[in-house]
């Protein structure tokens, strides 16, 4: 199955330098816990809505990966969410990828993009979107 990707590489000035699947699970525990008190203040289920996934944990990916598979299957699949690292430049780059299926859903993949900007904005790492744009969180000097 062909898969379509996006990467959030730790720079220089991110708040970290590597993230671990327990880091990246607490941003989205994080994620859901400010949508949930959003909704709380607006009087409807927004979080639902923010985050219609459920976290999924596969023993071939253990400490590499997991699957955010999708509540309702019409409206979202799954994407996979995972950590690693690469040598660029004689030094090793550690990311944060997310994966999503060719057959994703237009959801899956406005999801998938609002994931990655908030995990970015989050870590101040530098976001290699699933069509090829850069986008820079880290703070940059003048």
């Amino acid at each position: 199955m062909k898969m379509k990707s996006a990467f959030i590489y730790f720079v220089d000035g991110s708040t970290a330098q590597t993230a671990t699947i327990p880091d990246v699970k607490a941003k989205f525990k994080r994620y859901t816990d400010m949508t949930q008190k959003t909704g709380e203040q607006l009087g409807w289920g927004y979080a639902e809505a923010a985050f219609p996934y459920v976290v999924e944990d596969r023993p071939e990916g253990a400490d590499q990966w997991f699957l955010l598979k999708g509540k309702d299957p019409k409206e979202y699949k799954y994407m996979v969410v995972g950590v690693g690292s690469k040598e660029a430049d004689g030094k090793e780059k550690h990311y944060i990828q997310v994966a999503i299926p060719e057959s994703a859903t237009n959801g899956d993949m406005s999801k998938a993009n609002e994931y990655c900007r908030y995990l970015a904005r989050e870590f101040k790492a530098e976001l290699h979107l699933f069509n090829g744009r850069i986008q820079y969180f880290q703070p940059r000097k003048p």
